[in-house]
């Protein structure tokens, strides 16, 4: 069985090479800018086969590389402000959509429907629309549950059409109307209304003896 032994030095290592190799035995030496330190010693039938490096340019010295990884005390950092596309859809806030702007394709909608869960896509005379179900506790619980959606909606002006169907069960409908079909606010929205806290709404689990 193959013995590994890590020594971690103080300086970050940049280069490998290999001294002294037997058949049996591989030790591996750390080379940086600054000092040389053993750093894995490997006990084994050569498995690893052969290793190779070289030794740093002279303009890679003169540039000091070595101080510019991640760890030392003048790494140089630099942060990236992530773009709207690497948001989660409940992270974003709805945009004006122009009349004359094209509704979401149905293909797209199928790919942003894997985001708002619990949500379906439904087929109607006015265009493509989103659509949720809750069944609830009560009627009270039902009234509740409005309530919450239309805070969470209100911020953003753009809102559901919510019926009460039966005492305990809503249905929630998002559609862009002024361009006859799906915008990226009825994801956004949809996203929203699903981070909503139901679970002290739902009905109770009946529990047999």
């Amino acid at each position: 069985m193959a013995t590994l032994n890590i020594a971690f030095p103080l300086v970050h290592p940049i280069f490998l090479t290999q001294r002294n190799p037997s058949p049996h035995s591989i030790t591996l030496t750390s080379k940086s800018l600054r000092s040389t330190s053993t750093i894995v010693r490997v006990d084994a039938n050569d498995f690893l086969g052969d290793f190779g490096a070289r030794d740093p340019f002279p303009a890679e010295i003169e540039s000091q590389f070595g101080d510019k990884v991640l760890g030392n005390n003048d790494t140089e950092h630099k942060i990236l402000i992530p773009n709207i596309a690497a948001l989660s859809l409940s992270q974003q806030n709805c945009t004006p959509v122009s009349p004359l702007q094209h509704p979401i394709s149905e293909d797209d909608a199928s790919k942003l429907l894997r985001k708002v869960v619990g949500w379906r896509l439904v087929h109607e005379e006015s265009g493509l629309k989103l659509q949720c179900l809750w069944k609830l506790r009560d009627f009270k619980s039902g009234v509740e549950l409005i309530n919450r959606i239309s805070k969470v909606v209100e911020a953003e002006g753009h809102f559901p059409n919510i019926h009460l169907e039966q005492p305990n069960q809503i249905r929630a409908v998002l559609w862009t109307a002024s361009i006859g079909g799906l915008s990226m606010n009825d994801f956004v929205v949809a996203a929203k209304i699903g981070e909503i806290k139901t679970s002290d709404l739902a009905p109770k689990k009946r529990v047999w003896a």
